[in-house]
Formats: structure tokens, C-alpha cells, sequence
């Protein structure tokens, strides 16, 4: 089997589309690149199927690594067998690999090996063999200094037989397919934890069981944190007589002395043996499927995220609310840029909300303000009716924008790289304005983990997690496109074909060499050659450019197709831009190529149609229920608006301006069965919810949609 077969196995794609998508990948061509400007060479693949392709090629090459270390040990130990080799070299299924290879894993000195050098394995092979009667007779034969007795000698024998049993590839195949179908999953609490502090929050698990199975991702998350915060112990097991019975009808042909020897070693093999070596990998393989569900919904509630509605460019005052230690205000430019900043106290204890008026709508007037953005923490709501007493000279609109992982931004590196001069509660201000004037812009500098759109996201393989919200988070900046003039080095790295480093060498030679007037000089950049270039280029953006199309998504390698168009129309290239009329006229299959077919040249009309639109929609001010200041202020029955927060397997999150949020279960988020809470709602969708359940101890609000 070679890869193409190994992908096609999986997939229903092309093999053509599969060859020339491994190509583009061998020439280190990007996901993002080869999803939108190849799409002729791959027959139109999207960038999941792409990125499917790339993890299979991966997955392909790391069986063929583990086959072939497989073979190198087993042939150093002077073993391979031409048969052995044939099932190894036919098999590219790990698992399956795995058992093939366990009778030769370099191991601890087992029960068998001792029997085995006390010279009792021949014994052992006679009494497998299930055709001697006189047992007593065969056992005498191997006594010796070291066997004393018959049964020790029996004992050694059954310690083989249990390992040849748990070697045997039918039995462990089969009784994985027990523990994928039946076992049940259990948990019982640790009673000397029981009334720790945080133990309450997992008491649903201080006595459970359910199938393997059927367990949802989050709930078996939750039973495995529990278990390692040490609250409860789990367990996975199927029924113990069902699988020696299994056993014993398929390694059991006779009914003698030799059988109840093996009846024995097969009770052992399975209890010290089988049982823990296959639950232990059955509860892998959930939480392997666990992992992988909730990554899927971090990664979709990132893309959400990462992509909601942008202010743009507008001067916005900015304002991280708080009590005691005041309310954090910064006033930013059109580029995000810290025009001023200062601390004020509207609230309690020091009330000096007078004082804090008149200096707010001086701010606004000096500063040119257009937008007000207030982060949604401590005092949020308080500072919202503040703002909103104020009688500005003019109209403004006013936003709550989410804090999350605002913290964790102003005391990192980029954050002191930024502002060296200023406080973590500064440079905290400036982030709550700038992911409104651009989310994504803002929200890359952040560790995605500490954005707080995910379930269990620390209990989740890490390396699985950060390559899945990097390949996310490169997906949304390629579709949006970027300001090569304004783009931070953090927002640059995640472009096609950059990288860190290139980014940190685009960044000092803007600085250096001032604003960039056309893609071009983007190959004067140190140590960005023409790959590189071919990658990035279309996915950056400079606005007032020599060349308009350096503002659209068009690849500089189409610019002559374009002149070409624009002057069999008679007309000026720039005047083709954004003209639909002359757009209408062009024939595609006219100005195909070798690289470009009637795809891209589709693409590149729809294009020129609207270059550089920004494919997100405008930001829209949202209003809370001003009635609404805490959770004591709720009552069953309300009907309240809200803005969906975080999304999980089991429903969602909505804001309703307080502290806590409150839970739309996957059952109340519409009439009917919902398998996929994304299906009916997105981050950041405003909705209108009804109060079920308040728990102002346990500070839990239970919502419904259905009104």
C-alpha cells in the first residue's frame, strides 16, 4: 500500500486529487494556498479535505517509521520469521502492528521468563497442546533443583501459557471488540476527599456507571479530571465470566487434565494480563475521541471568535471597569495606536463620578472618540450606565466587549514589547479597545487556551490542541487577509508562508524603511525568497497601493491575466476593478493556464467584483436588560436578551450582563432533537432566553430559548 491508497482507504477523493495535493504539499505549499489559489490542480478540494490529506499523509508515514523499527528489532533478536515479515509488511494498522510486535517488546523479566529458564516452557507446550492424559506422569520429567514440586512446576508452566494467551492476536482483537461494545465505565468517590473543597462540583461521579460508549465527551472528561484532582477512582471493565468464557471457547479443544491447567492460566492471563492492558486501552480510545470532540468545538468556537463583526478603523476610548482600583481608561487612534490613558473612579468607594463625567467627555472631544468600548468584567454593567448618563455633544456608540484572556495578554512578552513603558492595566485597556475595532487582529497575540470558548481544554492532549488552534487561527487570518502596513508580528506569523521570523523581518524592515507601496517589496524583506512570496502574497493587503489589485485578494501571478482582460475590453486595468458591467463580458476559459484553470479564473472575477471585501459582518451595539445588574435580580420566567459566550457538546453559554453566565442545555435550545449545538446557535449571536432555574448558592442559571 502506498499513500495514495492509504488516503483513498479513508476518503472519497480522487486519487488525482490526492497526487496533485501531495505534490503541492512536498513543495511546502500551505493549506490556505493551495485551498484557494489551486484549486484546478486539486479538483476544487476545500481546506478540510486538504488538511485531511496532510494528517493522513503524516499518519501514513509514522506506520511506515513504526514498521520499519518494528522489523530492526525484531530481526536483531534473530527472529523474522518470512511469514512474520509478510503480516508486518501487509498491516498499517498500529494497533494490529503492535500485537504482531508484543511477543518480541523488550520487557521487564516476567513470571514466564523465570518459568522459562527453570526449563519448564516444553512442558508448558505439551500440556497447550491438550493431548496428554497422564499429567502426573509428564510433570515428573521436570523436576530439578529448581522446579521442587509438582505444582511448582505446573505453576511455571501456567505463567507461560497465560503470556502465549495474552500474545494471541485473536483473543486480544476479539476482546476488543467486548470492551468497545460492552464495557461499562464507573466511578466511586475517594471518602477521605469527599468534603475537600472542590470535591461538590464532581458529586454526580461519587457514584456512577454508564457504557463506555455512550459516555459524551465532556462528562467523561469531567470523570477523568476528577479522578486526577484525586475525588473519585474510575474504572473500565466488561463482565469477567463473558470474556474467560470467550477465552476458553477458543483456546480450549479438549476436556482433560491438561484443559483445567489451561482453564487456570487463562483466568490468570485475563486478570493480570488482558483486563488491564485492553481497558486500559479502551479508555484511551475514548479519551482519544473525547479529546478530539471537544478540540473540535475549541477549534469552531475559536474560528467564531476570531472572526466576529470588526469595528474597523475608528478612535476608540477604551475602559477596563473596576471598583476599588478604579476604572482603567486609554484613548487609541484609528490604528490602535495609545494616544493617552488615566484612571478614574466613578464607583464605590470613592464615587467620584462628577469628576469622571467631565473627564470622559473631554477625552471624547479632544481625542476625536467614535466608539466606547467597556470590557465585560467586574463593574461592567455599573460602568455601561455611567457611560450612558453622559451627555456627549455627539452621538456614540457604545460596546461590552469580552475580557477573556485580556489578563494573560498584558503581562506577556508582546504586550512589553508593545508598551514597555506602561502597566499591565494599560496595556489590559488598550486590548479591550482594539478587539473591537479588530478581533482577530487582537486576539492572535493571545494564548488560544486562555480565550475561554472550550470545555476541558487543559485536559486535552496539548500538542493535538495547539496544532489544531494554530491551524484555526491560520485559517481565519488568510480568509479575512491583512494590512502588511498595520499587522503586528503576532498577526503576521500566522500569514501563508511566514512564520515568526519572517514576521519579526517584515515588521524591522517597516520600521526601517517605512509604509510598503506595492507586494513587491515584500521580497527586499531578509530571507523571504520566492516561495515565500508566492505563499504570502495574496493573503496581505496594502491599501492606497501603486497597483489596486495589492488591496484584493487577486495572486500577483494572475496581475497579467487581469492587464490582459482589461485590454482585450479596451479599457484600463483599474478601470476593471469593481465593474461589474465589463466584469460580465469576460469570457473565463479565454484566459486560462497552465496554473490557472476555469476555477481560479472564476475566483478572480467574483474578486474583482468587490476586492478586499472583508468577509465579516459589521459590529452591532447590543443592549442587557438594564434591570438586570446581578444574579439576585433574576426570577423564573423572564424573558432576557443575551449574547451566546462559549459553546459545548451539552448547549451553550449566554452573557446576560452579569456575572455569571447562564446555560441553554442542548434540549432547550429548540423545538426537537439537536445533535449539533452549532447547527442552531453562534459565538456571539444575540438571543433571547427564558429563565428556568436560578441557583444563587451555587451561582447556576439554567436558561431555555424555546420562549
Amino acid at each position: 500500500m502506498n499513500t495514495t491508497d492509504f488516503i483513498k482507504s479513508t476518503l472519497t477523493v480522487s486519487e488525482k486529487s490526492i497526487n496533485a495535493t501531495l505534490k503541492l504539499l512536498s513543495e511546502d505549499c500551505t493549506i490556505p494556498f493551495i485551498s484557494r489559489y489551486r484549486k484546478d490542480a486539486t479538483g476544487n478540494l476545500d481546506e478540510i479535505q486538504i488538511e485531511q490529506i496532510f494528517k493522513l499523509n503524516k499518519q501514513f508515514d509514522e506506520i511506515v517509521k513504526r514498521k520499519e523499527s518494528i522489523l530492526k528489532s525484531i530481526v536483531e533478536q534473530n527472529a523474522l520469521s518470512a511469514e512474520l515479515k509478510n503480516r508486518i509488511d501487509e498491516s498499517f494498522d498500529l494497533q494490529e502492528l503492535e500485537d504482531l510486535y508484543l511477543p518480541f517488546k523488550k520487557r521487564r523479566k516476567t513470571k514466564a521468563d523465570a518459568a522459562k529458564e527453570k526449563g519448564l516452557e516444553p512442558l508448558a507446550k505439551i500440556i497447550m497442546s491438550q493431548k496428554s492424559s497422564d499429567l502426573q506422569h509428564l510433570v515428573s520429567k521436570y523436576l530439578n533443583d529448581q522446579v521442587q514440586s509438582e505444582e511448582e512446576a505446573l505453576q511455571g508452566a501456567r505463567d507461560i501459557m497465560a503470556e502465549w494467551i495474552n500474545e494471541n492476536m485473536y483473543v486480544r482483537k476479539n476482546l476488543r471488540r467486548f470492551f468497545q461494545r460492552k464495557a461499562l465505565i464507573t466511578s466511586k468517590v475517594v471518602k477521605a476527599k469527599k468534603d475537600e473543597e472542590g470535591a461538590q462540583k464532581f458529586s454526580q461521579y461519587f457514584e456512577w456507571e454508564e457504557s463506555l460508549n455512550r459516555t459524551p465527551s465532556h462528562r467523561l472528561l469531567a470523570m477523568l479530571r476528577a479522578e486526577a484532582e484525586g475525588f473519585v477512582k474510575t474504572n473500565i471493565g466488561i463482565d469477567k465470566d463473558e470474556a474467560v468464557d470467550f477465552i476458553e471457547n477458543a483456546v480450549i479443544k479438549s476436556r482433560n487434565e491438561s484443559s483445567e491447567q489451561i482453564s487456570l492460566a487463562i483466568k490468570d492471563s485475563y486478570k493480570r494480563l488482558l483486563e488491564p492492558a485492553i481497558s486500559n486501552e479502551a479508555l484511551q480510545e475514548a479519551k482519544e475521541k473525547a479529546d478530539k470532540k471537544a478540540i473540535e468545538i475549541f477549534s469552531e468556537n475559536l474560528g467564531q471568535l476570531l472572526l466576529a463583526p470588526p469595528l474597523g478603523e475608528k478612535r476608540i476610548l477604551a475602559i477596563d471597569p473596576g471598583y476599588k482600583s478604579g476604572c482603567k481608561v486609554v484613548c487609541l487612534d484609528e490604528k490602535g495606536d495609545l494616544l493617552h490613558n488615566e484612571t478614574l473612579y466613578p464607583h464605590a468607594p470613592q464615587n467620584e463620578s462628577g469628576m469622571a463625567m467631565k473627564k470622559i467627555r473631554s477625552m471624547v472631544n479632544a481625542y476625536n472618540i467614535q466608539a466606547i468600548s467597556i470590557g465585560n468584567g467586574t463593574a461592567s454593567r455599573e460602568t455601561e450606565f455611567f457611560i450612558k448618563k453622559i451627555a456627549f455633544d455627539k452621538p456614540l456608540q457604545v460596546f461590552v466587549v469580552s475580557e477573556a484572556g485580556a489578563s494573560v495578554y498584558s503581562a506577556s512578552k508582546i504586550a512589553r514589547d508593545e508598551f514597555p513603558s506602561y502597566d499591565v492595566t494599560v496595556r489590559g485597556a488598550v486590548s479591550i479597545g482594539r478587539r473591537l475595532a479588530d478581533p482577530l487582529a487582537e486576539l492572535v497575540k493571545i494564548d488560544a487556551k486562555s480565550i475561554g470558548v472550550g470545555q476541558y481544554q487543559h485536559d486535552v492532549d496539548q500538542t493535538q490542541l495547539k496544532n489544531e488552534l494554530d491551524s484555526t487561527v491560520m485559517k481565519c487570518v488568510n480568509s479575512v487577509g491583512i494590512n502588511l502596513n498595520t499587522a503586528s508580528k503576532s498577526l503576521l506569523s500566522y500569514v501563508s508562508g511566514i512564520g515568526e521570523k519572517m514576521a519579526e523581518n517584515i515588521v524591522n524592515y517597516r520600521a526601517e524603511n517605512g509604509a510598503f507601496e506595492d507586494r513587491k517589496q515584500l521580497k527586499k524583506v531578509p530571507r523571504l525568497g520566492e516561495k515565500a512570496y508566492q505563499q504570502a502574497a495574496a493573503f496581505i493587503r496594502i491599501t492606497n497601493a501603486k497597483n489596486p489589485l495589492d488591496n484584493s485578494a487577486v495572486h500577483p501571478e494572475a496581475y497579467g491575466i487581469i492587464e490582459k482582460m482589461a485590454k482585450d475590453l479596451g479599457i484600463k486595468t483599474d478601470e476593471l476593478i469593481a465593474n461589474k458591467e465589463k466584469i460580465a463580458l469576460v469570457q473565463p476559459e479565454k484566459y486560462t493556464n497552465e496554473t490557472i484553470g476555469i476555477l481560479g479564473i472564476k475566483d478572480i472575477l467574483k474578486e474583482l467584483e468587490k476586492p478586499g471585501l472583508d468577509p465579516r459582518k459589521a459590529a452591532k451595539v447590543f443592549e442587557f436588560d438594564p434591570n438586570v445588574k446581578s444574579i439576585k435580580n433574576l426570577s423564573i420566567g423572564m424573558i432576557l436578551p443575551g449574547i451566546v459566550n462559549n459553546i459545548t457538546a451539552f448547549g451553550c453559554f449566554v452573557d446576560l450582563g452579569i456575572k455569571e453566565s447562564g446555560l441553554v442545555h442542548i434540549s432547550q435550545l429548540k423545538e426537537g432533537f439537536v445533535s449539533d449545538v452549532n447547527e442552531v446557535v453562534k459565538l456571539h449571536q444575540h438571543v433571547q432566553v427564558r429563565v428556568t432555574e436560578v441557583d444563587e448558592a451555587r451561582k447556576r442559571i439554567q436558561l431555555s430559548m424555546i420562549l
